[in-house]
């Protein structure tokens, strides 16, 4: 037997045997509960990196240690292939997006598989197969049968120079990634799911969702963001027409100096004076050509200017001027916003830079105290602030609703708005319709055809898939190549016979994301998008593991699906992952320019000399530090070279070892030797245990002291181990425990005794999780014949933790003396006995008087003397 541990001989050939016995296959037909673990399946970018190790090890050691614990475990892993990257690969290798795409799958397959990781290979889906969009499409018409997809106008990123809708990832400093032209917006007819409908349901159900961290939780609802306020109505001036805005401040409308209409709404020309029209056209041009983040950046100034159209402010009866500005989105509420500077701090700058009236109309309560609210005319009161009063407060200057709190003003004005009919209560969500249309080939087609007589027309479940056409040219010029594919394009239409036009626009990948998962529980399905009673029997996740990035729109978009897919009648229940975890990053060293923007401030290891680290370009010093690994930081560090170096147990040691799931890992190879060692001394422990051929027979029923201590040790073991696995997945302590064992078996004084043996098994048995391969080799040395997976996770013995003796410190006067051993039944009484007799006290205590004796039960007794 060799003594040494040599991962390469043993790793490759056990994943082969794995998949032989089909050990990571889900069990069809078992009465054993279902246990469902999940990691966001990838991108196939064609290389795996140290974030995705991270996570499919996490999820793995999960899967591993509930088939241990009597689960039958579905653990599956898919491909999120759809996507622009495959398309700019077509635009810049010339390689079709299939075959790209392909390549790339079958290249981490390889990859994953190198992992040893315990995944249902048999499941395997990729969005980008005709057999999984199939469904995909199946269920964008369950979501037209049901009212919650339509089309409407929607501004896009416009390429004039190329002819092509851009993502808002290929806007770079407001031009086209690739032409460089300036990016204009440009409204086209766009397809939308309703998820503002379930808004509320999904911001309630937030309150089910007792696995997920708090704050994933917190900014969903902020995502959703729902608010309760008034909706106000101000007549236009010289029109029949009144513009609508939305307040959560009802309680400052007497403080309102304008109003401020979207660019793109359509009162805006109708509102705009004679003079006013050139400049107004001409900073619409302007502010419509820019993103939304860029027109609702914090840290940018706030652009306006009047249209000479004025409104009538309903409480006041005055005139307010009308202004556009380019913070305000046609998209969000009403597209026009009241102005208040006095209580607003974006409209006080706003106000201050246009010189436009700030009148305070809500004051502390301490400003009015003595002021008496209760006269027929309400008071008049000068109050200037040099900022925004953006607080609660006391109204002033508010007519009738003078003295009120704001509280009470808020619904109070709102009542009175409804009884004159230019208001009402509404509840708003910040949350919008989902945007779902992409002017892109490498995606989804949206299955339905537009017919001159019938209008929008499903394409009938029989002719499903519609197929992406394989012989498409790509430029990157002028839209999607769906639209210059006239044989695809044009058919007859489905109902009447008509000619007509397909869809040419493709779904946004998150579609696909936002289902895979119901998927995998009857992947292989050809008759259905799943078998109800498969999926409803596997579901719902019982541990997703996924990255921070994620916690809003794949997260929020899958709970939309089920809830949608439930009320069509295929699921019963509402939520699809009961438990989340947020893996944090992998973090390596790399050298960074402080005086730099983000984008540049960069440098690789191999640029730089570590005796003077200083920018190869500018000369001004370098730090070092810790970031997340990337190319653009020169700090990451591939999978497959660790492997080759050290194996997958001890890169799947080191990266559950090293920090919290939850929290960033820095990469330090010294640590990663660490883990390297300590699987070394399990191997030696091991081997040595089975070359000593001891016959550890006892028949003796009594066990040595010895052999209750590693009795002890190795109960003492599973128990903390199972509770750090079972429900924080604290991995890094359990394998701290495993360290712990490792060395009470290395120390015991009873390696021939039965206890000893059952240390050994215990600790291979508790190993096989995290370090799968060399576990289950050293279990088939040991002369087992079935896998170490297969065994049942141990149980510990409540006995077996309880000590003969403790380990009782002696302090004089507070300071720590030495310590004895003594019965750990022995009551307080006796634990002085024993500490006054002890020559550890008596050499300290000895001629002096005491005082006073303190005692700690289990810890420790302590001699006050004089």
């Amino acid at each position: 037997m060799d003594s040494r541990y040599i991962p390469a001989e043993i790793e490759e050939k056990w994943q082969k045997t794995w998949t032989e016995q089909g050990l990571d296959k889900t069990p069809k037909n078992s009465n054993k509960p279902k246990f469902y673990a999940l990691s966001m399946f990838p991108y196939p970018s064609g290389s795996l990196h140290m974030g995705h190790v991270r996570n499919y090890t996490i999820t793995d050691v999960i899967a591993r240690l509930k088939r241990m614990q009597g689960y039958r475990v579905l653990h599956p892993m898919g491909w999120d292939a759809f996507g622009l990257p495959a398309e700019n690969a077509a635009i810049d290798r010339g390689v079709p997006p299939a075959k790209w795409t392909y390549q790339n799958i079958a290249q981490m397959r390889q990859q994953l598989q190198r992992l040893g990781l315990s995944i249902d290979w048999d499941r395997e889906i990729a969005t980008c197969s005709p057999d999984y969009y199939k469904w995909t499409q199946w269920i964008f018409l369950q979501f037209l049968q049901a009212g919650l997809a339509y089309q409407k106008e929607a501004a896009v990123n416009w390429d004039p120079v190329d002819q092509t809708v851009l993502a808002n990832e290929q806007v770079i400093d407001g031009r086209s990634w690739r032409s460089g032209a300036i990016v204009e917006r440009k409204l086209l007819r766009q397809w939308f799911f309703k998820i503002t409908d379930y808004a509320e349901e999904l911001l309630n159900d937030l309150d089910k969702l007792t696995g997920w961290p708090e704050r994933v939780k917190l900014m969903q609802a902020n995502w959703i963001g729902k608010s309760t306020g008034a909706y106000l109505e101000f007549a236009i001036v010289g029109s029949d027409e009144k513009i609508g805005v939305y307040t959560t401040r009802p309680d400052t409308v007497y403080g309102v100096s304008y109003l401020v209409l979207a660019p793109e709404h359509p009162l805006t020309q109708r509102v705009t004076t004679k003079e006013q029209k050139a400049a107004v056209e001409a900073f619409i041009k302007e502010v419509t050509n820019q993103s939304e983040l860029e027109r609702t950046a914090e840290d940018k100034p706030k652009r306006g200017i009047p249209t000479g159209g004025k409104a009538i402010n309903p409480f006041t009866g005055e005139e307010v001027p009308i202004w556009i500005a380019d913070y305000v989105l046609y998209e969000y509420g009403t597209g026009a916003v009241m102005g208040v500077p006095a209580h607003d701090a974006r409209d006080f700058k706003f106000a201050n830079n246009y010189n436009l009236p700030i009148e305070f109309v809500i004051v502390e309560p301490e400003a009015v105290a003595d002021v008496d609210f209760q006269q027929e005319e309400p008071p008049l009161i000068m109050i200037d602030y040099d900022s925004a009063y953006t607080e609660s407060g006391i109204l002033i200057n508010s007519g009738p609703f003078s003295g009120m709190n704001s509280t009470d003003a808020k619904q109070a004005i709102v009542k009175f708005a409804e009884e004159q009919g230019f208001g009402k209560l509404r509840v708003q969500y910040r949350l919008r319709d989902w945007l779902i249309s992409r002017q892109r080939y490498w995606g989804t087609p949206i299955p339905v055809i537009h017919c001159p007589n019938c209008g929008i027309v499903p394409v009938p479940d029989k002719d499903l898939p519609v197929q992406l056409p394989e012989e498409v040219e790509f430029t990157g010029r002028g839209g999607s190549p769906l639209t210059q594919l006239e044989s695809w394009v044009n058919v007859p239409c489905p109902t009447c016979g008509t000619p007509a036009k397909r869809e040419t626009d493709t779904m946004d990948t998150f579609i696909d994301s936002s289902w895979y998962f119901l998927r995998f529980t009857d992947a292989k399905n050809e008759q259905q998008v799943f078998d109800s009673s498969k999926t409803n029997d596997l579901m719902p996740v019982d541990q997703y593991v996924g990255g921070i990035e994620h916690a809003i729109l794949h997260l929020l978009y899958s709970r939309f699906f089920t809830k949608v897919l439930r009320d069509r009648g295929l699921l019963n229940f509402d939520e699809p992952f009961q438990r989340l975890l947020t893996q944090g990053m992998v973090q390596g060293l790399t050298y960074v320019n402080p005086n730099k923007s983000d984008k540049d401030k960069w440098v690789a290891f191999n640029l730089v000399d570590p005796a003077d680290p200083r920018d190869p370009k500018t000369g001004e010093p370098l730090q070092l530090v810790y970031a997340t690994m990337s190319k653009s930081k020169g700090n990451g560090v591939a999978p497959e070279e660790v492997i080759a170096k050290y194996g997958v147990d001890t890169a799947r040691m080191f990266i559950l070892f090293k920090a919290p799931p939850e929290k960033d890992l820095e990469w330090d190879e010294a640590d990663v030797e660490g883990q390297f060692r300590f699987l070394n001394r399990v191997w030696r422990l091991v081997t040595d245990y089975i070359t000593a051929g001891v016959s550890r027979e006892n028949a003796n029923s009594d066990l040595t002291k010895s052999e209750k201590d590693l009795r002890r040790a190795i109960h003492t073991a599973i128990k903390a181990v199972s509770e750090d696995v079972e429900d924080e997945y604290q991995f890094n302590t359990a394998v701290s425990e495993l360290m712990k064992l490792s060395n009470a078996l290395t120390d015991a004084n009873c390696k021939d005794s039965p206890i000893y043996a059952e240390g050994i098994q215990t600790l291979v048995v508790l190993l096989a999780p995290f370090a799968p391969h060399i576990a289950e080799e050293l279990w088939h040395l040991m002369g087992k014949s079935d896998s170490v997976h297969t065994q049942t996770w141990p149980a510990f013995d409540d006995a077996a933790l309880v000590a003969d003796e403790i380990t009782l410190v002696i302090q004089v006067m507070g300071k720590t003396r030495g310590a004895i051993q003594v019965p750990a039944q022995a009551d307080k009484a006796a634990l002085e006995r024993y500490a006054r007799e002890s020559e550890v006290a008596q050499r300290h205590i000895e001629g002096k008087e005491i005082k006073k004796v303190i005692v700690v039960p289990g810890k420790l007794v302590n001699f006050v003397v004089g």
